[in-house]
């Protein structure tokens, strides 16, 4: 094979982007060959390729090797099932799964490993973030014992929500910002530091928009060697703030405005005495600040990834079974703040589950949908 084959599922802003990208010629020996979305007039945008009103019969027709699934969340496992089934690679965007359970059914559909299957987890593919893995993941900054992150500028407008019957409901989105804006941010999370044991968070439900999930969240993460961590994310605040702090033994990592901050200490945090706090930082241990040249390919590298993984057996950036991870902190943290306690990792995934569909179920929240508009309230999201 010298190219491979790629239909998209979605068609709406991502799906459209990426099939922008492809056709543009910017992901080498990947050829877009077949569309498919619920509405007709988006295919339509695509007279270049095959267009079909649904994954399945996208899927049948024998037009693509590879697909890309870009639809609402609760569908990519459905796709994603049935495109593993029927012998296509896959890359599904985020989340791969709105809850835990449906993850662990995706992933496990994945039987055959020479299918390549992986996740649109775009911000791994940032040098800053590279960076800071490889100081925490090498040893450089030692022990880690605290992790801040303020991630609170997702901001959204009513427009946005109001752009589609099925965003920010219980059933048709599954969640809010954690589920559609902070999957990035909850993967990187978990692939710099790992894991936490335990999760208490406490999530606001419509707090600046007239949805009926979340839209604001303060998390509080114990991490198995003691370390702890806050999570703060909202789509309700402008300008908001993107901050990431890190403390250990070694120092003090900073991500912000674009720049990465690193004081190292000459001394073990905890070896030197209170006595003698000016003694373990001296002017030539602080590091300059190491600005950020570019953000990485981003999106059109993940593709690229995806098309080199299939053809040249290179190493996934982000292999889909690794999107259980941000799904099951995501989970974690709506499960926290319904049942007012410390949720302990692993998570309980059916158990999340039942209560998802029970709030499905007793939901009595009515969708406002306005035509899409388009602008600099959508820009934010295309880019990260």
């Amino acid at each position: 094979m010298d190219k491979v084959r790629l239909g998209i599922a979605g068609l709406g802003n991502m799906g459209a982007t990426h099939a922008n990208s492809v056709l543009a010629g910017k992901i080498n020996r990947l050829e877009l060959t077949a569309v498919c979305d619920t509405d007709p007039a988006k295919a339509e945008r695509f007279p270049q390729v095959k267009g079909f009103s649904s994954a399945d019969a996208m899927i049948g027709a024998g037009l693509i090797d590879a697909i890309l699934i870009a639809t609402p969340h609760y569908s990519h496992t459905t796709i994603g099932i049935m495109a593993l089934q029927a012998g296509l690679h896959v890359l599904v965007e985020k989340p791969i799964s709105v809850h835990k359970a449906d993850c662990e059914r995706l992933i496990a559909a994945h039987q055959d490993r020479r299918q390549v299957f992986a996740a649109m987890f775009n911000q791994r593919t940032d040098p800053c973030y590279r960076r800071i893995r490889d100081l925490v993941r090498e040893g450089e900054l030692g022990e880690i014992r605290r992790i801040n992150w303020i991630i609170t500028d997702w901001f959204r407008t009513g427009a946005y929500y109001a752009s589609g019957g099925w965003r920010a409901t219980w059933a048709g989105e599954g969640g809010g910002v954690l589920l559609n804006q902070c999957p990035h941010n909850l993967d990187l999370l978990q692939w710099m530091f790992g894991m936490p044991k335990r999760v208490r968070a406490f999530c606001h439900f419509g707090r600046y928009h007239d949805i009926e999930v979340e839209d604001d969240v303060t998390a509080y993460l114990e991490f198995a060697n003691g370390a702890t961590g806050v999570f703060i994310t909202s789509t309700g605040e402008a300008p908001g703030t993107s901050r990431l702090e890190i403390t250990a033994e070694g120092g003090r990592v900073v991500y912000e405005d674009n720049q990465i901050h690193h004081v190292r200490n000459m001394v073990p945090m905890s070896a030197f005495s209170r006595t003698a706090v000016q003694a373990f930082v001296r002017p030539e241990s602080v590091d300059a600040l190491i600005p950020a040249v570019d953000h990485g390919g981003q999106h059109n590298e993940v593709l690229q990834n995806f098309a080199d993984a299939i053809l040249a057996g290179q190493p996934l950036i982000a292999p889909a079974s690794e999107g259980i991870h941000s799904v099951e902190l995501g989970n974690a943290m709506l499960l926290s703040t319904w049942l007012d306690q410390t949720i302990e990792l692993p998570l309980d995934a059916s158990r999340f589950e039942r209560l998802l569909r029970r709030h499905i179920r007793e939901s009595r929240f009515k969708k406002k949908v306005a035509t899409p508009v388009t602008g600099e309230d959508f820009a934010k999201s295309f880019g990260r």
